[in-house]
């Protein structure tokens, strides 16, 4: 089993608090070492209606932990993908999320990791072969927000990530600066919310932060990007935003 599995099940397995963890935790790993424990920590047990907006929970180890097996799990994004699990009893809907075809208030909760930075750019680049969704609209993640807001039911919390740092439009992914995350905060239009944010140290591995301290934080894409010293896996920093409608 990967090195990068292994760490992750061991993680949430444990009950890990990415707000608490050891120095070196996670080094040489990318953001989903500290994004899937940081949601496990969070997510209630027990049943419940729960919509994955991106499908990023679409893996084996991710689907067989007892909190997910619990509830009644919808996966959606843009086109099928090499893995189906739909003998755990997961639900497949393929489509826009900034065009969901689910009723209002229906999700009691709603997972979305590092997925809103990718809507409205080039998702020919990994996710489909659909020829219109080559975009560059900086600005339509907030339609996907909306619409999030509009199938969580009230009282139903958001479970969001998104890299961190300084402010940086890639073909296939933008990263968010703290303006742009208070933007996802006006939009959604939370009850309630909780932020936290972390970031990569090639030294002391993933640490809780402040967003004034991840705000230079940078994002190493390995198809362009020249490697620097202590460069991340990928995001160098995440925004983690628990938010309640």
């Amino acid at each position: 089993m990967p090195y990068r599995i292994q760490e992750t099940i061991r993680a949430i397995q444990t009950k890990l608090d990415p707000r608490t963890v050891p120095g070196g935790y996670g080094r040489w790993l990318d953001e989903r070492i500290i994004e899937y424990p940081w949601l496990f920590a969070r997510l209630p047990d027990g049943p419940g209606k729960l919509l994955d907006a991106g499908s990023a929970l679409n893996f084996d180890y991710i689907l067989r932990q007892p909190k997910l097996r619990e509830k009644q799990l919808t996966i959606t994004t843009l086109a099928p993908e090499d893995e189906c699990f739909w003998k755990f009893g997961v639900s497949y809907v393929f489509g826009d999320l900034r065009n969901l075809s689910f009723r209002e208030d229906h999700f009691d909760y709603i997972v979305s990791i590092s997925t809103i930075e990718h809507i409205g750019l080039d998702n020919t680049l990994l996710y489909t072969q659909d020829p219109g969704k080559k975009e560059t609209d900086t600005g339509s993640y907030r339609c996907a927000l909306q619409e999030l807001r509009r199938v969580l039911r009230p009282g139903g919390k958001l479970y969001l990530t998104v890299p961190f740092g300084r402010r940086d439009v890639r073909s296939w992914l933008q990263v968010f600066d703290a303006e742009m995350v208070k933007e996802i905060i006006s939009t959604f239009r939370p009850a309630s919310y909780s932020a936290d944010y972390f970031l990569y140290d090639s030294h002391t591995g993933w640490q809780i932060s402040s967003a004034q301290r991840a705000s230079n934080a940078r994002y190493f894409d390995f198809r362009h990007d020249q490697p620097w010293e202590g460069h991340p896996v990928a995001a160098e920093a995440i925004a983690a935003l628990e938010l309640v409608k």
